[in-house]
């Protein structure tokens, strides 16, 4: 799910999964994990082994994905990991951890903004996002941790719809450096306020949407996970229950580069004890399907993508 401004959010946008010439300057068929203007990761040889039990993409779907394997440091499994795609709530991680720097490593963070981040980070909150985006803005908060985190995919929503912060292009290679900046470089009191809200992130989205798809859904605890969704319509077909309806209305917007019509769908986070995985599936869903059927291709993939990774 991802907003547009402080009234409106936006729902039917997406740049395509591996297809090259997207927003984030990137995106090959096939580049491989180290390509761009970033230090490479390297590749263990079981990444080449995992070659014969590849996951299987389902029918009408664009994925990319990556499995970065802590303990022994090195990539396990990788599809089209810089192919670039429209972020939707994934983003809000990059909105949390500027936030957080800059208020003294979080330590000058009012206790109405740490509710914002609470809210925004275990429950998908859509309106703290759109506050906190603003307040840092906008595209700036994107580029800005596109430098610290050296992310080489990332980009910051075109110029004529900054306030979308759901546009933000990403990649499966970004995201775990996302994660990995969290758990080997960020301030010790951000790694534990982002890592501990992802850890204990809600089932419902604050939209009403079950949250709960992907890795909580096809790996054991312990996890910690910021998902991401968008295109499935204003409010869940089958809402989560105990969940909350944000009150919003989506709007589409106008924007054909981004490949109108096509909702996205992504699962993004930590697996094991001591956070020794870091998981990251990000997907185009077919045109039309529900959300139900889009979470249930998502789930069975990223099992096949975990256990292609060594897990």
């Amino acid at each position: 799910m991802f907003a547009l401004t402080s009234r409106v959010l936006v729902a039917v946008t997406v740049a395509v999964v591996g297809v090259g010439g997207c927003a984030a300057g990137g995106g090959g068929s096939e580049a491989g994990p180290g390509r761009g203007g970033g230090p490479a990761a390297s590749v263990s040889p079981e990444a080449s082994k995992a070659a014969v039990r590849r996951p299987r993409i389902p029918r009408g779907v664009r994925a990319g994905y990556m499995v970065f394997d802590r303990k022994i440091g090195k990539v396990t499994a990788h599809h089209d990991a810089h192919g670039t795609v429209r972020s939707a709530s994934v983003v809000k991680i990059l909105i949390a951890v500027d936030h957080l720097e800059a208020r003294g490593a979080g330590r000058g963070v009012s206790a109405g903004d740490r509710a914002l981040l609470r809210g925004m980070l275990r429950s998908s909150d859509d309106r703290a996002a759109t506050v906190l985006w603003a307040r840092g803005g906008r595209g700036a908060i994107v580029r800005r941790m596109a430098a610290r985190m050296r992310l080489v995919d990332t980009a910051p929503p075109p110029a004529t719809h900054p306030g979308f912060w759901g546009y933000t292009a990403i990649s499966a290679y970004d995201v775990v450096r996302m994660y990995r900046y969290l758990l080997e470089r960020a301030d010790p009191g951000i790694r534990r306020f982002v890592l501990g809200e992802l850890h204990r992130a809600t089932r419902c989205g604050k939209d009403g949407f079950d949250q709960y798809f992907g890795i909580p859904r096809a790996l054991p605890r312990p996890w910690a996970i910021k998902q991401g969704w968008s295109g499935f319509g204003t409010v869940p077909a089958d809402p989560c229950k105990g969940g909350r309806a944000a009150g919003l209305r989506l709007r589409p917007a106008s924007a054909p580069d981004l490949g109108l019509g096509r909702p996205v769908l992504h699962t993004t986070g930590t697996v094991g004890e001591g956070d020794r995985r870091i998981v990251v599936v990000l997907t185009l869903q077919p045109a039309g399907g529900s959300f139900k059927s889009a979470a249930s291709r998502l789930t069975s993939l990223t099992a096949q993508v975990h256990r292609a990774g060594g897990g």
